[in-house]
């Protein structure tokens, strides 16, 4: 199945109003530059390619950047790493795009063959990756279904706050699931989303990566 363009993804998360850091798709190293300084560091790159899935494991990503000569640097560094280890993938140009701070969540959908299409919500980093600890509904969701997904999981004592720190906009998530699920049920052609990470905090919800299958 192929995956969406960078462009055109970016292009269904505003359609549904999901929340995303401020960005640009340059091609040139000083266009990289001048977005940069335009949208405020810290800032993070990203290689956009159609034909890349996996941004990091092909080198495509640069976070933290806090000014000019590491952005000069990183957008070289991409360029180069992308075609080493895929030298027949077609470049698009480079995500320069702010970078956003709080906790890491995950937020994905993909059609179930025997039950249609299905929501999932979890805490990311470590805890999708050993302790699995996501949940799943089938689409769509009601505000009553997402409330209960968020407490489902184990780490919802994080997202209410400890040792001092704040507590995040629970609400915040709450609308972020229900537009995904809203974009999921109306865009037939998706068969696969990822959203990872969605970095939630006392301010709000925002995904930094985004992943389409159709």
């Amino acid at each position: 199945m192929p995956k969406l363009s960078d462009a055109d993804t970016l292009k269904l998360m505003r359609k549904y109003r999901i929340p995303y850091p401020v960005y640009s798709i340059v091609k040139t190293e000083d266009e990289c530059v001048k977005k940069a300084n335009s949208i405020g560091y810290p800032i993070a790159l990203k290689i956009v390619s159609k034909d890349i899935v996996h941004k990091t494991e092909s080198g495509g990503i640069e976070i933290g950047l806090e000014n000019e000569k590491e952005v000069r640097f990183a957008f070289k560094k991409i360029m180069a790493n992308v075609k080493r280890k895929q030298p027949r993938a077609k470049i698009d140009g480079v995500l320069v795009q702010q970078m956003i701070s709080g906790h890491e969540t995950i937020i994905g959908a993909n059609y179930d063959p025997q039950f249609g299409p299905v929501i999932m919500f979890g805490l990311g980093g470590i805890f999708v990756e050993v302790m699995k600890d996501v949940t799943f509904r089938l689409i769509p969701v009601e505000r009553k279904d997402v409330q209960e997904m968020i407490k489902e999981i184990k780490g919802y004592k994080i997202l209410q706050g400890v040792r001092g720190e704040k507590a995040v906009n629970i609400k915040a998530i709450e609308d972020f699931l229900l537009k995904v699920s809203k974009m999921i049920e109306k865009e037939k052609k998706i068969k696969e989303l990822d959203l990872n990470p969605v970095f939630v905090s006392s301010k709000g919800a925002v995904a930094v990566d985004a992943r389409i299958i159709i």
